[in-house]
């Protein structure tokens, strides 16, 4: 479902209404995230997102269970999307990696 063109890729975009933000706003609320940060890296089309998901949801699971528990609440967005690309910390990890910094 890649977009071939700018027009195309505006078309996608407009159609699916998937939008960083959008994606936020629902790991916001669905997965109590305190800090999301999610990267179009398709160039504006809305078909390729890296994310960076603090969430205390994650603690005492494995890297491939919160995958899940992520790619469950965001079912609809993937479905629509070419690439998904998570990166899920609980947020003692997210403050470690931090340098020991509150984000």
């Amino acid at each position: 479902m890649s977009a071939r063109t700018d027009v195309e890729a505006t078309r996608t975009q407009a159609s699916t209404g998937i939008t960083p933000e959008t994606l936020k706003s629902t790991l916001v609320e669905k997965l109590g995230a305190t800090h999301v940060q999610i990267e179009d890296m398709s160039g504006g089309c809305g078909q390729m997102f890296e994310a960076i998901i603090v969430s205390p949801q994650f603690a005492k699971k494995t890297t491939l269970a919160r995958h899940r528990l992520v790619n469950t609440t965001l079912k609809d967005e993937i479905a629509a999307i070419h690439a998904w690309t998570p990166k899920c910390h609980t947020p003692e990890e997210w403050e470690k990696k931090q340098g020991g910094a509150a984000s």
